[in-house]
């Protein structure tokens, strides 16, 4: 089986030679793989975990994205990040929220609102062909797509989202009317360029905490099911299967995007309430395929290879002929040791240590091991 044989049997449930996995990691960690291995660029280092997916997108042709004398650099939507350090590494933290203090919809910039106009769709079909030559099921799209809660609040303030979401504030609610119209029509765009060739596209919107839903049920339903449902739809009428990253306790949404119609649910994290893989398969494995579920909080973090292996083969044994993506909960975070990276590809059948040295990116685009911007903005 190639990879995406592997991918399409794990969803339509008709079995496999091994579980499909999906890496995630933040970019120190895939320099730790990186440099166990002595691999140069992110293709090698996917290749080596056996990663089963690979992502096309279309190039942004846009204003240029400044940089500013504060090392803050500027997102699609206004905004500004710079690295904020911690030990051992470094993320994007949003550190200019151009509508942080836009309480009128008549004072809100709309000029700048991007839109799907700003990219080149041209080489999508290139890239989407390159990829299934080596064949990898064919993805586009990233968790920071749609995403109105966190996306929105890089751009406005956590606290004042949190407030929009109850009060429903109009300001809120146009800047979010503009984010699914951009969303939505570069996905179709992309969709269209790819002629057939797009097996996944991916969206996100973290509805869980570590402890609860973040949201009530009536403003999901009000603000967000119809958006994702439209969505949904479209990405269903060009035969294209659904993915959405869903961070945190998120079950009590799961029976109603699945009458959205989404088909994968990424990514599983079972020490949040309500949240156990094992329930959720069957409650839901019937109508979803889960990605994820190997803890990034505590197993990978501070468990032994051992482990590792044994939550592995506990999913394996759950999932027997599909229904489960493997791979961690999260991005795999700074400190986890490179023994629990190994252990956790090894187990799933997918670890390939020899590998050719003249591989490079199989497609135009984004393969650093530094952040990836697209999912900031």
């Amino acid at each position: 089986m190639n990879s995406r044989e592997r991918v399409l049997g794990a969803l339509n449930r008709t079995g496999y030679d091994r579980i499909p996995v999906k890496h995630e990691g933040t970019p120190e960690i895939n320099r730790m793989i990186m440099d166990h291995y002595g691999l140069t660029n992110m293709e090698q280092l996917l290749r080596v975990v056996g990663d089963d997916f690979r992502y096309v997108e279309p190039v942004y042709t846009g204003p240029e994205l400044r940089k500013f004398d504060d090392d803050s650099i500027e997102g699609y939507w206004g905004e500004h990040y710079r690295y904020a350090c911690f030990e051992g590494g470094k993320y994007l933290e949003s550190c200019y929220l151009p509508f942080a203090n836009v309480f009128s919809v008549d004072d809100l910039d709309r000029s700048l609102f991007p839109t799907a106009d700003r990219f080149d769709y041209s080489t999508i079909k290139e890239q989407c062909v390159k990829i299934a030559k080596n064949g990898y099921a064919v993805c586009f799209g990233t968790a920071g797509d749609m995403d109105f809660i966190n996306s929105i609040a890089r751009a406005r303030g956590t606290e004042q989202v949190l407030i929009d979401l109850i009060t429903e504030d109009p300001v809120y609610l146009e800047i979010m009317e503009a984010r699914f119209r951009f969303y939505y029509e570069m996905h179709e765009r992309v969709l269209q360029a790819a002629e057939g060739m797009i097996d996944f596209t991916h969206i996100g919107e973290d509805l869980g905490t570590q402890v609860s839903q973040i949201i009530p049920d009536e403003t999901f339903e009000r603000l967000f099911a119809p958006k994702f449902g439209k969505y949904f739809d479209m990405v269903h009428s060009y035969g294209v299967h659904t993915m959405m990253h869903i961070c945190g306790c998120s079950r009590a949404f799961l029976p109603r995007l699945i009458e959205l119609g989404l088909d994968v649910y990424d990514v599983v994290q079972p020490t949040t309430p309500e949240m156990d893989i094992a329930v959720l398969q069957k409650d839901f494995g019937d109508n979803l395929t889960f990605c994820g579920s190997v803890c990034v909080q505590t197993t990978l973090a501070f468990g032994t290879p051992d482990d590792v292996a044994k939550e592995v083969e506990r999913r394996k044994k759950l999932f027997p002929k599909g229904g489960l993506f493997l791979g961690p909960t999260h991005a795999i975070q700074v400190g986890s040791p490179v023994e629990n990276v190994i252990a956790l590809y090894k187990t799933a059948g997918s670890l390939n240590e020899v590998i050719d040295e003249s591989i490079t990116s199989i497609r135009e685009g984004k393969a650093s091991t530094d952040i990836n911007m697209s999912k900031l903005f």
